[in-house]
């Protein structure tokens, strides 16, 4: 490497620790606006609010891959969906078309769906990690969209296109404020978990791979093993997200598994920024409210978000946290924002 790369490599580094700094107190100040929605919003404020939590969970395990480990996938969704059908399935089963079901089957049902999920991350990430780059992207989206034909064409277990309806949770949970505390409660021990296991060694492992993988080879680190590793921990908690997505809508269908799906969590992660641990769930809410608003105005929802992701690509390629963080550092008279911004994503392996 030219001595000319030196200044832009110590930028991108004292980002990075700016950005866990950052994302301590942004996470802090979520997670109590999210106690308080129910006592300060309406029912359907409730229902967005509890979408924006199942939604930021499954964006946070894709940042693993994305913004950890420097690829980027678009089959992310079969975990998602995977999880999904691994709690419906069983759901189905417990309840025998009745639609009540208990409450110990009820969370037995949604602890299914998580190893359902690892399980195909570790066949498709045990393939998938032998590939980097655009190549790695292609067979992750070839591997999703395979799972989701057989969703798709499996009318007698998974009910094809018509997917598993009738997903009610026991009496308790059917009410909006229960299990909304409940998703709460789950996605909050996972993010915990997530930011534990992204502060480990094994953390900066993925930071050192992301930068450069011929480099942390030499340091005798087992590059695909690692990448491995990592790609079952992102597909397992992206199935704890699906397994908490069917009661709440009632019903899984194959489209969970598609490359649209995948594409929410792309569009998340970039929104909020994927250099920061708090982004995709920043994104989520910015995606999520503005779907809920806009659709209540036109049905171009989707022509007003790619306006806005086109303006975060044009002017905060870092996304909402990254501009919040380069506004925080002029503030105080620190690095430039060009600085801070070269460390808020993943960087191609030299």
């Amino acid at each position: 490497m030219s001595t000319s790369s030196t200044p832009s490599r110590q930028a991108r580094l004292s980002g990075l620790f700016r950005n866990g700094a950052l994302s301590t107190p942004v996470l802090a100040v979520l997670f109590v606006g999210f106690l308080l929605v129910p006592l300060v919003l309406g029912e359907f404020w409730i229902h967005v609010a509890n979408e924006i939590l199942i939604l930021g969970l499954f964006a946070l395990s894709f940042n693993l891959i994305y913004g950890y480990m420097g690829q980027i996938s678009f089959g992310h969704a079969a975990f998602f969906g995977l999880g999904a059908y691994g709690t419906a399935i069983l759901f189905r089963e417990f309840t025998g078309g009745t639609g009540e079901i208990g409450y110990f089957q009820f969370f037995a049902a949604l602890l299914t769906g998580v190893p359902v999920a690892a399980a195909g991350a570790v066949v498709v990430g045990y393939f998938c990690v032998r590939l980097t780059g655009i190549y790695f992207a292609i067979l992750s989206l070839a591997f999703g969209e395979l799972l989701f034909f057989i969703i798709f064409s499996w009318y007698g277990f998974t009910g094809g296109d018509d997917g598993i309806q009738r997903l009610l949770p026991p009496p308790f949970f059917r009410s909006e404020v229960p299990y909304y505390y409940l998703s709460l409660a789950v996605v909050a021990a996972s993010a915990a978990i997530i930011w534990r296991i992204t502060e480990s060694p094994f953390g900066y492992v993925l930071r050192a791979m992301r930068d450069n993988q011929q480099r942390t080879r030499f340091l005798g680190i087992n590059v695909r093993l690692y990448m491995w590793l990592n790609f079952v921990i992102a597909g397992t908690f992206a199935g704890v997200a699906g397994a908490l997505w069917g009661p709440y809508t009632r019903s899984v269908a194959p489209v969970l598994l598609g490359w649209q799906e995948s594409g929410i969590a792309v569009f998340m992660t970039l929104i909020g920024g994927s250099g920061f641990f708090a982004g995709p769930f920043v994104g989520s809410i910015v995606y999520t409210f503005i779907q809920a608003w806009v659709t209540g105005f036109t049905v171009y929802w989707p022509l007003t978000i790619g306006v806005i992701i086109l303006a975060i690509v044009l002017f905060a390629p870092g996304g909402l946290l990254g501009a919040l963080d380069a506004a925080i550092a002029r503030l105080r008279g620190g690095e430039s924002g060009s600085d801070l911004e070269a460390g808020s994503g993943p960087e191609p392996a030299e």
